[in-house]
């Protein structure tokens, strides 16, 4: 079970009181884009076995979308911040290396 911290409402819960997204950072093509972009932008994903930035909703609270680093093999969530970053803050980035020392952050968007 994974515990969260919504970055708005400051509320701790388990992981039953929010609901995921899919992955954080994904750049939306122009309308004007070819439809293979379209097609990756909708269907493709990455899946790592690691360090994964992912959005969630606040769903039984303030409602708000927001982003989670979390590991996907081990279920560590590292931390949680607006879904208006367009990266993650450097403070989480910092927790994240201090613990995965092999861990690279590539701008997704």
């Amino acid at each position: 079970m994974l515990l969260l911290d919504c970055p708005y409402c400051g509320v701790t819960a388990e992981e039953t009181e929010f609901h995921g997204g899919g992955e954080a950072h994904i750049a939306r093509p122009a309308p004007q884009a070819e439809a293979d972009m379209f097609e990756a932008y909708l269907f493709h994903r990455e899946n790592p076995r690691g360090v994964h930035f992912e959005r969630w909703r606040h769903v039984n609270g303030c409602g708000k979308w927001f982003n989670v680093a979390r590991d996907t093999a081990t279920l560590e969530v590292f931390g949680t911040y607006s879904a208006q970053m367009t990266a993650p803050p450097d403070d989480l980035l910092k927790t994240i290396r201090s613990r995965r020392p092999d861990f690279v952050w590539r701008d997704i968007a």
